[in-house]
């Protein structure tokens, strides 16, 4: 019984990655969305969840809770009074969480910038955006290089590096003030 018999050849049997490249490319290639229509931009949004777009296969699957959700699209024009509502849900998302902006009501209040004192101006506003897909109403083609680029951003990030990092240096600035302040009292 020899390695041929059993088709291994010996070659791609070993992923050798950095921990972060890996977290990384599970991270960017199965966000899971939070859907926020509030307008026209809401049938575009639809339209590439949809058959002929199909947003699953890049890896993004639609969810109805924010908690269990990576990314929330805004899609439309965001009221003052939906301001409040979008910032409580992006507040109830965990870390990592992303925000795309789509259409130009909710980057920039559309046409209601100038006269419409009920529009937020940018929902950027309220919450921190990842990023803009523009348009009025983007077609499902934008929305999905939107999110192409969302991905993109999510690869290049270093959360393992940036977590332990910043933990290890607070837990020794703690311990150092410890000695410090125990050193104080001492003498």
């Amino acid at each position: 019984m020899t390695s041929e018999q059993y088709g291994k050849s010996g070659l791609g049997d070993i992923i050798v990655a950095p921990l972060n490249k890996l977290v990384n490319w599970a991270r960017a290639t199965s966000p899971w969305y939070f859907q926020f229509g509030l307008a026209c931009c809401a049938i575009e949004m639809m339209a590439t969840a949809a058959s002929r777009h199909d947003l699953e296969r890049i890896g993004m699957m639609p969810r109805s809770s924010p908690r269990q959700a990576d990314v929330m699209i805004v899609a439309g024009t965001v009221t003052l009074k939906m301001a409040t509502r979008v910032k409580k849900l992006y507040e109830q998302m965990a870390d990592p969480k992303y925000v795309v902006s789509m259409g130009s009501c909710a980057t920039s209040g559309g046409p209601y910038w100038q006269y419409g004192y009920h529009v937020l101006k940018g929902v950027d506003l309220v919450v921190p955006v990842d990023v803009y897909v523009p348009g009025c109403p983007p077609r499902p083609e934008a929305l999905i290089e939107g999110l192409l680029k969302l991905q993109e951003q999510i690869l290049q990030e270093r959360p393992m590096q940036d977590t332990v990092s910043k933990n290890i240096r607070e837990l020794f600035s703690r311990k150092t003030k410890e000695r410090k302040s125990a050193a104080a009292t001492a003498a």
